[in-house]
């Protein structure tokens, strides 16, 4: 009988006839029931590898966890000058400051989890080629450390709520439901990334390009609400941008109209890319250790 330290389905084992030596194919499992209980089984891998990727974030960093309030509050105060002040743009209602900050937040959270996941099986490397575990379990944790930078990013927003005195409308507790389509949109691209990038390697230098073009198209520095009518269902293409303006809407209330066709079409479209990287993800695995 063989045993690993991690237990594993095997499928076959090919035996050479008078030889010690033998070849062990592992393979993932191909349906959804067993997928499903696999990642259960393997659930304090799961945590382990989530807790070890918080701990090392910011291991040996000069400023630590500073970083997580310094990203997003140089941002905020380069948007808030050139939207607010040189392009004069609209504010609806709430200090230019909460305007960005509030897109900063999903954005930021986005933009690091997407990148995160997309580096991960790289990162990993050295598991994939010695043990077998569900690949999928490196990209999903990884987004844990998104987590924290969220978290502190959402204390700094109170804070700044606190400094402008601006009380938040009674729907700032429906927040976590825009989080949910943020993480799916971020799993989903990093999936993509993470399994094309292990064959690609110099496909890890496209992402933080990507990331950068799509936080100029997503109303981060601005309010969607600046976009024609006639192109806002399209510009709803992109699914951050039900996201921001679903937290803009939580956290400004009524001076905020949530764009609903839009915000569904967005919706429709981060589910869509969630359920196609997956796929692609799980068929592509089984070569993952070939090219590590």
């Amino acid at each position: 009988m063989l045993h690993f330290g991690i237990r594993t389905k095997l499928k076959k084992i090919i035996m050479r006839a008078g030889d010690e030596n033998f070849d062990l194919i592992i393979e993932p499992n191909r349906t959804t029931a067993d997928f499903l209980r696999e990642l259960i089984k393997y659930r304090e891998l799961f945590f382990f590898m989530a807790w070890r990727d918080i701990l090392v974030r910011y291991k040996q960093t000069v400023v630590g966890i500073a970083w997580s309030v310094i990203r997003p509050l140089l941002s905020m105060i380069i948007f808030t000058v050139i939207f607010g002040r040189v392009a004069n743009m609209p504010n609806e209602g709430a200090p230019y400051p909460i305007l960005v900050f509030s897109a900063l937040l999903p954005w930021g959270y986005f933009s690091n989890s997407m990148q995160l996941s997309a580096a991960s099986l790289l990162h990993g490397g050295a598991m994939i080629s010695k043990i077998y575990f569900p690949r999928i379990i490196l990209p999903v944790a990884s987004v844990f450390v998104a987590v924290v930078d969220f978290l502190i990013s959402f204390v700094m927003l109170c804070g700044l709520m606190l400094i402008y005195g601006y009380m938040p409308s009674p729907l700032f507790f429906l927040l976590p439901i825009f989080f949910i389509p943020a993480t799916m949109t971020a799993l989903g691209f990093g999936f993509w990334f993470s399994a094309i990038g292990v064959k690609y390697r110099d496909f890890q230098y496209i992402t933080p390009f990507l990331l950068q073009m799509g936080m100029y198209i997503s109303p981060v520095g601005f309010s969607s609400s600046v976009i024609p009518d006639k192109w806002r269902l399209i510009y709803s293409l992109n699914p951050i941008v039900g996201v921001i303006d679903g937290f803009r809407w939580c956290i400004q209330g009524t001076s905020v109209s949530l764009y609903v066709p839009g915000f569904i079409i967005s919706i429709i479209v981060s589910i869509i890319i969630f359920i196609y990287g997956m796929k692609f993800f799980r068929a592509t695995e089984k070569s993952f250790a070939d090219y590590i």
